[in-house]
């Protein structure tokens, strides 16, 4: 007899999933991955390369990949429908706002960057202040919603 299960058919969740929730999802993934990819760079040239400063490449390493574990777990929080999930996808696009704007008054080749992070914080967040998405989600709006409606 075998142990491992068929995954021919969807998840009941993944065929109920719009795809605002998915393409949310898709966004927070991709900035955590990014998160997490520069601050594994960081730590590694912080140990194998030359930096200024050894111990604050460090430190800044280990720091952007535990912020970048914060959108990778919303993304799946969102994957599987999960309401807390909004809160912390919604901090993650907040957060990228000021970064986008930092990048968009340096020079060369950041003013791009700047302003593709920007479509994309500004994406996310109207996708998650969406208020489709926080029925999908099944969050009540304000403190004195009818728990019944």
């Amino acid at each position: 007899m075998s142990t491992q299960a068929t995954s021919s058919s969807p998840s009941p969740a993944a065929a109920e999933r719009p795809r605002r929730i998915t393409a949310l999802a898709g966004i927070n993934a991709l900035e955590g991955a990014a998160l997490a990819v520069s601050g594994l760079y960081l730590l590694v040239m912080g140990v194998l390369g030359r930096p200024d400063s050894p111990q604050q490449a460090e430190t800044v390493g280990i720091t952007l990949i535990a912020l970048g574990a914060i959108p990778l777990a919303a993304a799946r929080g969102l994957l599987l429908l999960r309401g807390w999930s909004r809160g912390p996808a919604l901090i993650t696009q907040i957060m990228a706002l000021p970064v986008a704007w930092t990048l968009l008054r340096s020079q060369g080749a950041l003013i791009p960057a700047g302003i593709v992070l920007a479509a994309v914080a500004v994406t996310g967040l109207t996708l998650v202040l969406n208020p489709a998405t926080t029925q999908i989600l099944g969050l009540r709006r304000g403190a004195g919603a009818d728990p019944e409606a």
